[in-house]
C-alpha cells in the first residue's frame, strides 16, 4: 500500500471526502516527523513507538572505487512495533 492507497482507504472508512482525508494523514506524518526532529519519542498505544536512534561514525568503504570512507554520525528513526499491532499481523 503506498501513500495514495492509504489516503484513499482512511477516506473510504471515514466516510471523508479523498482531499480531507489527505490532508488528515500528512498532518501525521509531519506531525511525527517534526517530533522525531526535537527529540522526542512518539508512543501510539496499540500500534507502536517511534524514536531516533544516534548512530556513531563509522568507515565504510566505496564499492565503485574500494577507497575507505568515513561515514559521519548521524540520528536515524526506529519504529517499535506494540503488541497489539504484533497480534493483528501474525493473525493468519
Amino acid at each position: 500500500m503506498n501513500k495514495t492507497e492509504l489516503i484513499a482507504e482512511v477516506a473510504k472508512k471515514c466516510g471523508m471526502s479523498k482531499q480531507d482525508a489527505e490532508k488528515a494523514v500528512t498532518t501525521t506524518f509531519d506531525t511525527i516527523a517534526e517530533a522525531l526532529s526535537q527529540g522526542d519519542k512518539v508512543q501510539l498505544v496499540g500500534f507502536g513507538g517511534f524514536e531516533t536512534k544516534k548512530r556513531e561514525a563509522r568507515m565504510g568503504r566505496n564499492p565503485k572505487t574500494k577507497k575507505e570512507i568515513e561515514i559521519p554520525a548521524s540520528r536515524v528513526p526506529q519504529f517499535k512495533a506494540g503488541k497489539a499491532l504484533k497480534e493483528a499481523v501474525d493473525k493468519k
